[in-house]
């Protein structure tokens, strides 16, 4: 009987953390939230690409990353569609100073770049396109 209250217990427990997890996972918070005190502003130098005119979606990804590749379509997506939105994506591994200094801490990490490069958005996991869209409209303010 014990032991089966235990098993309910950390069945009930991993529910509840995998609910909080797909709730946060891919959403588009402002910069600064949750303790990610970041407020950088990022050059093209440190990109290797340039900015867009009015945004840019900065996307941070590793080699053996499967949501990698659906966000990397769907930003790419959202570029198209955007005048003078640019679509940057760097490998964490080989940008390791860029990854520490902007607190990433897994892939995919998107960052929505205003025209400045300030980081205006970011999000851990893979975002849905409306979001990036909506994302965009703050950026582009």
């Amino acid at each position: 009987m014990n032991g089966a209250l235990i098993a309910a217990a950390v069945l009930a427990a991993a529910t509840v953390f995998g609910l909080l997890w797909r709730r946060r996972d891919g959403v588009l918070r402002a910069s600064g939230q949750n303790g990610d005190d970041v407020s950088e502003t990022l050059r093209p130098d440190e990109l290797g690409a340039d900015l867009g005119e009015k945004a840019t979606l900065l996307q941070f990804s590793s080699a053996f990353c499967a949501p990698c590749r659906a966000t990397r379509r769907v930003l790419g997506e959202v570029a198209e569609m955007v005048d003078g939105v640019a679509h940057v994506e760097l490998d964490a591994e080989s940008h390791l100073d860029l990854v520490r200094r902007l607190n990433v801490v897994r892939t995919p990490t998107v960052l929505v770049l205003d025209a400045a490069g300030r980081v205006v958005r970011r999000a851990s996991g893979a975002p849905r396109k409306p979001d990036v869209i909506a994302a965009l409209g703050e950026a582009v303010r």
